[in-house]
């Protein structure tokens, strides 16, 4: 991976951005992607970037750059901060994280219980409870908290990237601003190396909220009206100790992206993203869903009167943990691949299914 894309990928994962809080990340994507021929952010908080606005036949590239995090809704008179959760957690990793506050200025906490000495032995069996936690930033009253912290402002773990051993990296948020960062760098291979048809105009769009069901990529797919997209999120990786392979199927990491077969792909997509990274010299895996998907794929297949789609993956271990883990070769070649399928598409083509 080239540095500069590096630096893009590192300061869009490490800044925080909790669903319906994205305004910092899609800051640093409009400042990515001041290349494209157009920019766009709506209302919802959606931002794209474009190449050949002026196309007929139009490809959305979706990669949402919200995630999860916590939002406070009550300070008490101790001035600790109880918190409700963005996005889905194992509340058995909150319990002693450090976390950064993001109120009008940015302060440092730590999410706090009854120490282990305390809990009564019924207590100890159980997983904590998200109502038994909070989070203390060292203030003394509420009247200091406030003095910060506003009802309503976030809260994101203490953890950015870090490269770990070979081509793998560590970090809280690649679910899925590594999404983002793929429509981004997906839309500069086009733009520098070539190979778009004119015709084609193609709409890269870091969505907002998908966390909390699909939102952004709703409202954007409808906007753009484009015949054909491809969502991109993270995978489950299936190759560590406790998981049953005929269970879940393979999805490793490092070796290659995923493109998704089911039935929220479209079976002409499907094809012409095989095409692509053979062409390319792409390697691949397939990712099995046998029906929608928690993905913005799920709402971009279903907008107006039906969007032909496909589904790109790179595969995480420890996803909605603050140390989700993955190739960042597997994302580079994920833009290629992503690339790739662009190439592919002409102003006549036909995404209807039929029989051979």
């Amino acid at each position: 991976m080239r540095s500069e894309s590096l630096e893009f990928l590192k300061a869009i994962v490490n800044v925080p951005s909790p669903s319906g809080y994205e305004q910092r990340a899609a800051q640093i994507y409009r400042d990515y992607t001041a290349f494209a021929d157009d920019h766009h952010t709506d209302v919802h908080g959606n931002t794209w970037a474009v190449l050949n606005p002026q196309a007929e036949m139009k490809i959305m590239l979706a990669g949402h750059m919200d995630e999860i995090g916590f939002i406070i809704h009550y300070i008490d008179e101790q001035g600790m901060l109880y918190f409700g959760t963005i996005g889905g957690h194992d509340s058995a990793i909150i319990v002693g994280q450090r976390v950064w506050v993001h109120g009008k200025e940015r302060v440092a906490g730590v999410i706090g219980r009854k120490a282990i000495h305390l809990l009564e032995d019924e207590e100890r069996k159980k997983k904590p409870e998200v109502k038994d936690l909070w989070i203390d930033i060292g203030a003394s009253s509420r009247e200091e908290a406030e003095a910060i912290i506003r009802l309503g402002d976030v809260a994101t773990y203490q953890w950015e990237f870090q490269t770990l051993l070979g081509d793998r990296a560590t970090a809280r948020g690649f679910d899925n601003k590594m999404g983002s960062f793929i429509v981004a760098e997906a839309l500069r291979l086009l733009k520098e190396d070539g190979g778009l048809d004119p015709g084609v105009g193609v709409y890269a769009v870091a969505t907002v909220q998908e966390e909390i069901g699909l939102r952004g990529a709703r409202t954007s797919a409808f906007t753009i009206a484009a015949q054909s997209g491809l969502a991109v999120d993270v995978n489950h990786a299936v190759d560590y100790p406790g998981l049953s392979k005929s269970r879940y199927g393979q999805l490793d990491v490092g070796k290659g992206p995923s493109t998704m077969r089911g039935a929220n792909t479209n079976p002409v997509v499907f094809d012409m993203i095989l095409a692509g990274a053979e062409k390319e010299g792409i390697p691949y895996q397939i990712d099995v869903a046998p029906g929608g998907t928690g993905t913005d794929g799920n709402a971009m297949q279903l907008n107006r009167g039906g969007m032909a789609t496909g589904i790109l993956g790179v595969a995480l271990r420890y996803m909605h943990t603050p140390c989700e883990l993955l190739s960042l070769t597997d994302v580079a070649d994920c833009a290629r691949l992503m690339a790739a399928y662009c190439r592919q598409v002409r102003p006549d083509t036909d995404f209807t299914p039929r029989i051979a």
